[in-house]
């Protein structure tokens, strides 16, 4: 299960991309889809971490906000992904039809060029 599964499970397929940062420890962007405006940002820079969290000693920061409400979810993540893989090994898993539409939006984001992003920018992104 990845990110942009999720997103196309939940929201439908991409409709209009945009891609703000992409480096090598940082990818953010902007997607319309069929049933929401999304700001996303993916980072494995524990500099991105929130100070409350990282002075407890956690190096995960698992965040999504809808409609001005905030869900954390850093805890417990492994746990989903061993779920799915243990569903996966006993011929329950997911298909390359279930996921395709998120492979090619990856191969999109990851070849788009870069645009500044304006007011779609995620907030994280430091200004330019």
């Amino acid at each position: 299960m990845h990110f942009f599964d999720l997103l196309n499970w939940y929201f439908g397929t991409a409709e209009h991309v945009e891609v703000h940062v992409r480096t090598a420890t940082v990818n953010a962007g902007y997607l319309e889809l069929a049933g929401a405006r999304v700001r996303w940002f993916l980072a494995v820079d524990d500099q991105y971490i929130p100070q409350e969290l990282a002075a407890a000693g956690k190096r995960t920061y698992r965040s999504i906000t809808i409609d001005g409400q905030e869900v954390e979810f850093s805890e417990g993540f492994t746990d989903l992904h061993t779920a799915v893989y243990r569903r996966t090994l006993a011929g329950q898993g997911f298909g390359l039809a279930d996921t395709a539409p998120a492979i090619e939006l990856v191969s999109q984001i990851r070849t788009l060029p870069v645009t500044p992003g304006g007011t779609r920018r995620h907030p994280f992104v430091r200004s330019s």
